[in-house]
């Protein structure tokens, strides 16, 4: 069995905004460089065979934070990237009008799979190039624990596929900022060990 500890990057200022993010490379605030810094801790006793990121400069900088303390450099895999928001990326919900505010509060209810922002990405092809990056993985790490670091949409989709449910449903999974989650991947099946885990940041919220 392959585990994957896969955990979306920590807070941006666009998070902190409401902005759309998808592909823009938007870097982790300071309130998210201390969220991935309590992950690291909380981490900090188990043994990872690897290290993976997206190409995203947040899930990047999250995922070398974790893996510091275990000496292990990230490797980037471009699969593990956010859906591209196309137009919309840099905008909030508020800001759409028109027909662009209708398309959103249809791709936020219950999208279907074709679904895409103008010039954007469909949950469909998310899910595919993340499930293909995912099994990539696996296939490399026989029987390890695995780091993984990516995006909100993106581990939803790879949970939707787990769990074997529609994408219409992908937005009932909720992922905070540096949640953990841990897939198991046995021959079988995949079992969803632990979904948005963010005990880690109590501390934090405290420290607050």
């Amino acid at each position: 069995m392959t585990r994957i500890f896969l955990i979306r990057h920590g807070e941006t200022k666009w998070n902190k905004l409401m902005k759309y993010q998808g592909q823009t490379d938007i870097s982790l605030s300071e309130a998210g460089r201390r969220q991935a810094e309590c992950l690291a801790g909380r981490l900090r006793t188990k043994r990872f065979a690897a290290a993976y990121s997206s190409d995203l400069e947040r899930a990047h900088e999250t995922a070398k934070t974790i893996a510091a303390p275990h000496g292990l450099e990230v490797r980037v895999v471009s699969g593990l990237k956010e859906i591209s928001f196309g137009a919309w990326e840099g905008m909030t919900h508020d800001s759409l009008i028109g027909e662009a505010a209708v398309e959103a509060n249809r791709f936020f209810s219950q999208p279907l799979p074709e679904a895409k922002s103008p010039g954007g990405e469909s949950f469909q092809e998310l899910q595919e190039r993340m499930q293909a990056a995912l099994e990539a993985i696996v296939s490399a790490h026989p029987d390890e624990d695995v780091l993984v670091v990516s995006h909100g949409a993106a581990i939803r989709s790879a949970i939707c596929a787990a769990l074997a449910i529609p994408l219409s449903q992908v937005w009932n999974i909720r992922q905070d900022n540096t949640a953990l989650n841990i897939l198991e991947y046995h021959a079988e099946r995949t079992v969803v060990a632990r979904l948005n885990d963010a005990t880690h940041l109590k501390e934090e919220k405290q420290a607050g």
